[in-house]
């Protein structure tokens, strides 16, 4: 693999590292600007939004701009974000600062997809991928608990401003690691655009929000499930979201290896098996062991379907892959932010805290769903069409006329 991916894991473990602290440290923000908990928490919802908008806004305004140099550019922004969030003097501009970190997120996470895939033969492009997510996934199992940590110790501001500080390292390794990448020529944004016009684009963007959300539709209540349900301390919270993280970390490379040799079955076999999990979820949930065992395995079938469904997506916008690219990467976050919204329905109807299980697991397996349809289109088109009576095939006439 080209150390130029190592730059590219490097700018993800910054971004996933300021994407998922801020968790643990809302009730030291929320204490420091006197606001509510709640209040504080739309330093998450903002974070996510602009996700969300940002990824094809981002993209397209880099359309013309060469791919490394926009790679920096949004490190560069990234690094604004996060100073301007540990400094920020009211609580305002410190939701400012988040959501200027968060437009880098998914054009970083799309263009640099596209960036991984160009740097490898074409049978390791889900390998090149998932390298890349490596720094995403190892930053929930070392980033978030040290910046966690460092922001109950020290400070939440010094949580940011270290994390400034490897958006720092990110640019300078992508500027002295990755290769010079010319723009596509005579690709337009219209031709972006119009890799939406594909169905197993959109159908691949589907699964995306639905096999993701399935993921954080438990995780999102893990604290009180753990605490309420399974009677963990409310310190042990911490491990349990490592071990989550480290499954995350050994899903991503196990996709990214199938998914090169055999990428429709990875996803088969990784979404039916999260969505019979997630169901099991709410019979483990009420044994320590066996819970963290669960725990291990959503993170790592979670996110063995992300290379897998990031390289199909960059398959089929064939030509013009960025903005496509950066879009599933908003997905992500869209499946986050309804399977949570979706997850709190269920509880607060009074279903229990392990309600969410099932909501996770019907997402799962509604997107399971959309991978076999997405199969059989694709089986249908490439099969032979009829045989008009009386056509001779090309080669037998070329063979008549020798």
């Amino acid at each position: 693999m080209p150390l130029a991916l190592l730059a590219l894991a490097i700018g993800a473990f910054g971004i996933g590292t300021t994407e998922f602290v801020i968790m643990g440290l809302l009730p030291e923000v929320a204490s420091d600007y006197g606001v509510s908990i709640p209040t504080a928490g739309y330093l998450v919802t903002g974070y996510a939004l602009g996700v969300m908008f940002g990824a094809p806004l981002m993209t397209v305004l880099g359309t013309r701009v060469p791919r490394k140099r926009m790679l920096m550019l949004l490190m560069g922004l990234f690094i604004v974000g996060n100073l301007l969030s540990a400094l920020a003097p009211v609580f305002s501009v410190m939701l400012i600062g988040r959501v200027v970190a968060s437009l880098a997120h998914g054009a970083f996470f799309g263009i640099g997809s596209v960036v991984a895939a160009g740097l490898v033969a074409p049978h390791k492009k889900a390998g090149a991928i998932a390298m890349m997510f490596t720094g995403l996934t190892v930053a929930n199992v070392v980033g978030v608990p040290l910046g966690t940590l460092i922001g109950q110790t020290a400070g939440w501001r010094v949580t940011f401003a270290v994390v400034a500080v490897l958006g720092v390292v990110g640019l300078a390794g992508v500027a002295k690691l990755v290769p010079d990448v010319p723009r596509a020529e005579g690709v337009r944004l219209r031709h972006e655009v119009a890799a939406f016009k594909n169905a197993q684009v959109l159908l691949a963007m589907a699964m995306t929000v639905l096999g993701f959300g399935g993921v954080f539709a438990a995780i999102t209540y893990i604290a009180p499930m753990m605490t309420h349900v399974t009677g963990f301390a409310d310190g042990s919270v911490t491990w349990l979201l490592v071990l989550f993280g480290l499954g995350m970390v050994g899903g991503n490379l196990v996709g990214g290896r199938f998914a090169d040799r055999a990428l429709m079955p990875m996803l088969y076999i990784s979404l039916g098996a999260l969505s019979v999990v997630l169901a099991l979820f709410t019979l483990t949930a009420h044994d320590k062991i066996a819970s963290a065992v669960t725990v291990v395995l959503i993170g790592a079938l979670g996110f063995a379907t992300v290379p897998p469904l990031q390289k199909r997506v960059l398959d089929h916008a064939h030509g013009a892959p960025t903005l496509a690219s950066a879009v599933n990467i908003g997905a992500f976050n869209l499946g986050n932010a309804l399977s949570a919204w979706l997850g709190g329905v269920v509880i607060a109807a009074g279903f229990g805290y392990t309600a969410p299980n099932w909501v996770g697991a019907v997402l799962a397996a509604a997107a399971l769903v959309l991978a076999v349809h997405s199969a059989a289109l694709e089986r249908r088109g490439s099969a032979p069409g009829p045989v008009v009576a009386g056509s001779v095939p090309t080669e037998q006439r070329a063979a008549v006329h020798h």
